[in-house]
């Protein structure tokens, strides 16, 4: 059976942004920082958005990896975000990942082709569509 993601957010009624998140069996807080209105008490949806690029990229070159048989040792995977309003696009995703200097330069450079082809990056580059309906 296949897994479909799912995500409810619920305002807390504490301060303007926080807000109870929902991930099937998971739970956490996410908010704004406190310089821009928040209370600071959880990540705001840009950090999620980082985190689900990150993770993806270091779930997908793991993946492969294994299924090539390759011992890679540890991934890691940082994504900035920067938005530069009146440009196209407008957002920027930064990916560094961080891969063992013993790798051979060829395998690094086909993990990072294969880092291109993770779902969320996908998600990212080639558009999504939105459905908003009213409960």
């Amino acid at each position: 059976m296949t897994h479909i993601p799912t995500a409810t957010a619920t305002s807390t009624g504490e301060g303007t942004f926080q807000s109870r998140v929902r991930m099937d069996d998971l739970a956490f807080t996410a908010d704004e920082p406190i310089d821009q209105g928040g209370m600071g008490t959880g990540p705001m949806p840009y950090d999620m958005l980082c985190a689900a690029l990150a993770t993806c990229t270091t779930m997908t070159l793991r993946f492969y990896a294994k299924r090539k048989g390759w011992e890679i040792g540890e991934v890691s995977t940082h994504v900035t975000h920067a938005r530069h309003a009146g440009e196209t696009p407008a957002d920027v995703f930064t990916r560094t990942i961080t891969l063992s200097p013993l790798l051979e330069p060829a395998v690094r450079e086909e993990l990072l082709g294969i880092a291109n082809r993770c779902p969320v990056h996908r998600t990212l580059t080639q558009g999504s569509a939105v459905q908003s309906v009213l409960a």
